[in-house]
């Protein structure tokens, strides 16, 4: 059984923008620079595109980790889906949605995951993980909407 969760992010940038910082190698690093993301392989800079992958290295709880994610899915500027390929998780799949919304985007993510380890694995995703991610992706989000955001 999987965990799954969605943040809402309403912003005045345009979704075409909103797209392409969402898909932007560099933005994602700076957003999450208190993690010390880097991104190691596969693309490493600029826009990531359908059927391409990028590799990355962060600390998350004090530990360093690597995941590869590809982009499964893509339909410019309205949607982009990123799944991990390898990594700490038993399956991460993350979709991107970009709604033109009155004065600005309606940018949803949505998450679904499965952590390893059976049962064990299944306790840490609802107490921890869950959270964590879900603020992870908040903060991300914040720094993509460059001070845009409606409240």
């Amino acid at each position: 059984m999987a965990v799954t969760f969605e943040c809402r992010t309403r912003t005045t940038m345009p979704p075409a923008e909103m797209f392409d910082r969402a898909r932007n190698i560099d933005v994602h690093m700076d957003s999450l620079a208190h993690s010390r993301e880097e991104a190691i392989g596969g693309v490493t800079s600029g826009l990531i595109s359908l059927g391409e992958e990028v590799t990355w290295r962060a600390h998350h709880f004090g530990i360093p980790l690597h995941m590869t994610s590809r982009i499964t899915e893509m339909y410019a500027p309205d949607y982009f889906v990123d799944e991990q390929v390898r990594g700490p998780f038993r399956r991460f799949r993350h979709v991107h949605e970009f709604r033109a919304d009155g004065a600005g985007t309606l940018m949803l993510d949505r998450i679904e995951f499965s952590a390893p380890f059976g049962p064990l694995g299944r306790l840490v995703e609802k107490a921890v993980l869950a959270r964590y991610l879900k603020q992870l992706i908040e903060t991300r989000n914040r720094h993509l909407a460059g001070g845009t955001l409606i409240e």
